[in-house]
């Protein structure tokens, strides 16, 4: 199985603990690996392999985001 970089965009992050909060959820996604945040582009780069755009859309909105 390969390892991809995924980017998406997600709406309501305003701050480093926004960053932190939409990582930590991601983070528990299996076949996740890596997760990068950032709040002023709103862009979350996911690293890893077998997840769903689901499976990521459904932590944001665990963390209290959505994707966009």
């Amino acid at each position: 199985m390969s390892t991809e970089k995924t980017v998406f965009n997600v709406d309501g992050m305003t701050c480093a603990h926004c960053e932190a909060s939409v990582k930590d959820e991601i983070s528990e996604v299996p076949g996740v690996t890596g997760v990068n945040a950032d709040h002023t582009t709103g862009d979350v780069e996911v690293i890893g392999s077998g997840f769903t755009r689901e499976q990521i859309a459904d932590a944001v909105e665990e963390a209290g985001y959505t994707l966009a």
